[in-house]
């Protein structure tokens, strides 16, 4: 029996979720696209969306769909790399609210949990106490335990802790009949509700009678997760609830989630093993698993020069990673005996030499080293995906796993099959256990379906002769479900049939995934469909990097590596609403349907779209920490400039765009401009909570002195000339102390001061803010072709000649301006790297500095700039706030709109920190945005660090 067809954005299903569920009920056509995608090649739009705010209205949600005859889908994270998460049907999205920790035995080691919990967010819970649940997938930041337990998850250390199935002890959950049921342990005879042990039987009978088959058939391997994992059920005891992992949502509608938990080692080793050749890498791992490691994962050459171009990873990637190696592997060691695992490490360099590779090994003992080493591994996929251009690194047979003992063999053999058709593979991951993620580079618009197919047949033959496994990690989904029956059988895949039919005799659970699939390379399902095409328009900023505004936004393969809370910039707004629209991904998303005229033909000047973009506070977090390299900031750019072309400006906003073109003449009638603008803040859309920036007059000094050094040439922003002068002459004060020659000229057109334009490109005006640039290239040019650096203080707007100029004004001289344009600590601290500064300060009265980084010091990695320079403070300790965005972002925590979040965006960590430091300890933010909020949120008075050094300065 099949379930009955409703249209996508049905409005009479929308009502009555609305009528009876609380929460957001999601029908209209932009938010059905941002949930039509996964991590998977696949885009299909589902019927519509429902974002429970509590276990009871995601039940509800679930009773209404099945009511109507409508599908459901279950969804966590939306990281998928098999389509499990996208289907025609109503999606219930629990990773908003469902993200509850239910309870917790430490003596028991258990836990129960929603199934919206995030594995991170779970370990971070667990930490304190010693525990940990040790399925550590490398999307650990986005994952939910709901999504993991649907796939069967496994994670790099499966050897020692095993899949996810090993470590779930129970599960409850509600069938499409409306029966719910507690999934667990059978030791005897079957307990609980007669309808439970009817089922429990049932299936039971079906695994005696397939006994046989399911011996023959199912792979000896630790990493199998391919069909329904009838062999679990099979013997005596078994447990239930290890049927329904792995089931991918199509048996039962999961509520909660108890899980067995693992004690912390508490000390690890890590050795980076180098190579020559990949098939010397294959070879060893059969060798090294008998040291007992808890992790061999591999890394190939085309991963290691993908992150060391990415400037996140490239630092860690070279301290780490000596000479240009054909492969390396990573071997972990861990336990509670630090001398045992330094021990294990020294017998692996051992190993290596016996093995005639003597000196390959790379040891870490460094904790902080190794983590971050991990995290570059746990980017690979991401890593891999940030190619550009057409062809990408296609997921379809990476999970297949091997004997070690056939492990070299088959992936020289499968390299061969990849250059027969044309491409070539990426490698990467489980090495311990023979299973690697294997992605070959195709091109799915043009000739990759065909060459998937091809690929995916002569892989499957050769698994099967290795007596291996087709489906080891990612589950099945749309892109494995129809190699079942040619790995299982048929008589297997009748009895996955019938297991599905007991469980959703309507086929109601995520319909298509491992019983009665759909092909793999069935191109109506694709994401990018025959006939897929881009409107073409005129851009107002240089895409040529990419190839076009359309492939930049293309490079967002939905990862979701945006969705991580707890480290990092990115995304600030997500952080505060987890709501997928206000998600990188979703903006990328949003922008990609309008781009192809999914969302109409004007979608992309729509107000449907500026409300997807509004939160965006352009924090640069995406572009340094998307893997993939997406730049929000830049897309919003870009979008708006095409939005105001038919929209136009508000009052608000042409004020603070064209900030710049008054502002010297409000400076000269300072207390008239800022009794106006308080009187009239509420009538322009500024929030009546917050304060304004304050007028002052154009006092900036000019340099005191010569100096015997070399010239400096400081770069006065808007905000420090005519808000906060005071950082302007602390700047200039500090650099004439060093002994520099400091400039400060005037502009080349005998006009207005100088301005980076940044006002005007936050609200699109990006022809206005191009003349901006012209002026600022124009007067430095003499300076930088005689190789002076250009220093500012403010960072939205120094960093802007490094990024933004390269984009309105490509051409040699802005990129000789961009090499020789730095921030304040950016130039003390090479100089002072270099030898070079002689800075004579003394100790100050505060003994401890707390330090807020802007968004734009973090995306372009200068922080560790910023606390150098501090240190260069005698006796002066920093501690560097772990924050995202402050908030402010510069004029969107003033508007009215934008307030509520900007304060729950500083609430987040920044505030918080803020309020626990001593009077007689200073605050430092080098962005007047974050001094500001800083001020308004928490009372304190941040200074920048050209301040903190002027106030060291010995007299």
């Amino acid at each position: 029996m099949t379930s009955r067809r409703i249209q996508p954005g049905d409005s009479a299903l929308a009502a009555r979720l609305r009528r009876e569920v609380r929460g957001a009920v999601l029908f209209d056509a932009a938010s059905r696209g941002r949930y039509s995608t996964d991590a998977s090649i696949y885009q299909i739009e589902p019927v519509g969306v429902v974002v429970p705010q509590s276990d009871e209205d995601a039940l509800a949600a679930f009773r209404v769909a099945v009511d109507e005859g409508v599908p459901v889908l279950a969804r966590g994270g939306g990281t998928s790399q098999c389509g499990q998460t996208v289907g025609a049907a109503l999606v219930i999205d629990h990773s908003k609210h469902l993200n509850n920790i239910l309870q917790f035995d430490t003596d028991a080691r258990t836990v129960t949990v929603q199934p919206g919990v995030v594995l991170d967010q779970l370990n971070a819970y667990l930490k304190p106490h010693g525990l940990w649940y040790p399925v550590d997938v490398s999307t650990s930041a986005q994952a939910t335990l709901g999504g993991m337990a649907g796939n069967n998850s496994c994670g790099s250390r499966s050897i020692q802790y095993g899949n996810m199935v090993h470590n779930v002890r129970a599960i409850d959950a509600v069938l499409p009949d409306g029966s719910a049921f507690a999934f667990g342990e059978v030791k005897g005879e079957i307990e609980g509700p007669a309808g439970y042990r009817n089922l429990v039987g049932k299936i039971r009978a079906i695994a005696l009678r397939e006994a046989e088959e399911i011996e023959h058939r199912y792979p000896k391997l630790l990493r199998r997760v391919g069909g329904y994992n009838l062999d679990m059920v099979s013997g005596i005891p078994f447990n239930m609830a290890h049927l329904l992992v792995g089931s991918e949502g199509t048996l039962a509608y999961s509520r909660r989630l108890h899980l067995n938990l693992s004690p912390l080692p508490k000390h690890k080793t890590l050795g980076v093993c180098h190579f020559p050749t990949f098939y010397k890498s294959m070879e060893a791992p059969q060798h090294i698993v008998k040291l007992a490691p808890t992790a061999v994962e591999l890394v190939d050459r085309t991963m290691i020069g993908l992150a060391r171009s990415n400037p996140a990873f490239r630092g860690t990637v070279d301290q780490c990673v000596k000479g240009d190696p054909d492969a390396i592997l990573l071997v972990e060691f861990a336990g509670d005996d630090r001398d045992e695992q330094i021990r294990r490490l020294k017998q692996l360099t051992e190993l290596m030499g016996d093995l005639g590779l003597p000196g390959c090994v790379v040891e870490i003992v460094d904790p902080a080293l190794q983590r971050d080493f991990w995290e570059v591994r746990k980017a690979g996929l991401n890593i891999m995906m940030s190619m550009k251009g057409d062809g990408k690194p296609v997921s379809f047979i990476e999970d297949c796993a091997v004997p070690l003992e056939h492990l070299a063999e088959y992936t020289d053999r499968l390299t061969r099959v990849f250059e027969k058709h044309g491409t070539q593979g990426t490698w990467y991951a489980h090495a311990s256990v023979g299973t690697l993620h294997v992605r070959p580079i195709l091109d799915m618009r043009r000739e990759g379906a065909k060459q998937m197919r091809a690929i995916a047949e002569e892989a499957a033959e050769m698994v099967k002769q290795y007596k291996g496994s087709y489906s080891g990690e990612h589950g099945d989904g749309l892109v494995r479900s129809e190699w079942i029956e040619p790995f299982f059988g048929p008589k297997l895949t009748r009895a996955f049939g019938e297991i599905k039919d007991l469980f959703d005799p309507k086929g109601l659970m995520n319909p298509g995934k491992i019983v009665r699939p759909s092909k793999q390379d069935d191109r109506a399902l694709f994401r990018y469909k025959p006939g897929y095409q881009v409107i073409p328009i005129a851009t107002a900023l240089d895409w040529s990097e990419h190839g076009g505004f359309d492939k930049a936004v293309e490079m967002c393969n939905n990862n979701g590596h945006c969705r991580k809370f707890d480290a990092g910039t990115m995304c600030p707004s997500y952080r505060v609403t987890r709501e997928e629209q206000h998600l990188t991904r979703g903006r990328a998303n949003t922008l990609r349907l309008a781009l192809s005229g999914q969302l109409g033909p004007d979608a992309l000047a729509s107000d449907e779209l500026y409300e997807t973009l509004d939160l965006c506070v352009s924090c640069k977090g995406c572009k340094r920490e998307c893997p993939t390299g997406v730049d929000m900031a830049k897309m919003k750019v870009e979008f708006l400039h095409h939005y105001r072309q038919r929209r136009g400006l508000k009052l608000k906003d042409r004020l603070i765009a064209y900030l710049p073109r008054y502002a010297p003449f409000a400076s000269h009638v300072a207390p008239l401009a800022n009794a106006a603008q308080n009187a009239l803040k509420s009538v322009l859309g500024f929030a009546r909570e917050r304060s304004l920036p304050q007028w002052r007059g154009t006092d900036v000094p000019e340099p005191a002195q010569e100096g015997n050094a070399s010239e400096v040439l400081v770069f006065i922003d808007t905000f420090n000339r005519y808000f906060e002068p005071e950082n302007v002459r602390a700047a200039i004060a500090v650099l004439n102390a060093a002994g520099y020659k400091v400039r400060v000229t005037q502009p080349a057109d005998g006009g207005r001061p100088l301005c980076c334009g940044r006002t005007f490109l936050a609200s699109g005006l990006v022809d206005e803010a191009a003349a901006e640039a012209r002026r600022v290239v124009e007067t430095f040019k003499p300076y930088v072709e005689r190789g002076v650096p250009v220093v500012g203080l403010e960072p939205s707007c120094l960093l802007g000649l490094r990024d933004e100029f390269l984009s309105m004004l490509p051409g040699s001289d802005t990129r000789q301006l961009a090499m020789k344009a730095f921030l304040f600590e950016e130039f003390l601290a090479r100089e002072h790297a270099a030898g070079r500064l002689d800075l004579k300060l003394r100790p100050l009265r505060e003994k401890k500095a707390w330090l807020h980084g802007h968004c734009h010091q973090k995306a372009f990695a200068v922080m560790p700039d910023v606390e150098r320079v501090l240190k260069l403070v005698p006796g002066l300790a920093v501690e560097t706030i772990e924050s995202s965005c402050c908030g402010m972002a510069g004029a969107f925590g003033y508007e009215a709109a934008h307030y509520e979040v900007s304060m729950k965006m500083a609430e987040l960590s920044l505030l918080p920190k803020v309020r626990t430091a001593a009077r007689d300890e200073l605050v430092v933010a080098d962005g007047t945005s974050c001094r500001h909020q800083i001020h308004d949120g928490a009372g304190r008075e941040a200074l920048h660090v050209a301040r903190v050094l002027e106030r060291a300065l010995a007299q």
